[in-house]
């Protein structure tokens, strides 16, 4: 009986019109920024640089998605976090030398002596709160489109 349920819930997608395809490839912006950031992308530049990549992600949503666009825009975005985040306490010793005012604000805090352990929690805050932006930017890319398209 317990076997033939998780046979049954486990079997099922959980969202069955999620284009998680789409998700991945998209979210090899956040890949390509975490790595950006670290090497050769400076704070001033960034956010233009999110811009970009949300206005981009949203089009491609729109274009590529029938429905559930907040929710593909939000999972990009969490995607996106694990990315940028993995990259930033992975490459520490080279993204702390460049960033010396984010480093500074994390001396600063309470959590100062720990760094690494500050960016893994601040990075799916940021995460979240960037899934909410995209998602909406997703709807509006959509409703965009769709008075274009009629």
């Amino acid at each position: 009986m317990a076997i033939d349920f998780c046979v049954l819930y486990f079997s099922k997608p959980k969202h069955p019109n999620m284009n998680w395809k789409l998700i991945l490839q998209l979210s090899l912006f956040g890949l390509f920024m975490g790595l950006g950031t670290v090497y050769f992308i400076p704070s001033t530049v960034e956010p233009i640089c999110w811009l970009a990549i949300f206005i981009v992600c949203a089009y491609l949503i729109a274009k590529n998605v029938s429905d559930k666009f907040f929710l593909h825009g939000f999972f990009v975005s969490l995607v996106n976090c694990v990315w940028v985040t993995s990259s930033h306490i992975l490459l520490f010793a080279t993204y702390s030398a460049a960033h010396q005012k984010e480093m500074e604000m994390i001396a600063q805090s309470s959590m100062a002596t720990h760094p690494r352990v500050m960016m893994l929690i601040t990075g799916p805050i940021v995460g979240v709160v960037s899934g909410l932006i995209l998602g909406l930017f997703a709807i509006v890319a959509a409703k965009i489109i769709s008075k274009k398209a009629a």
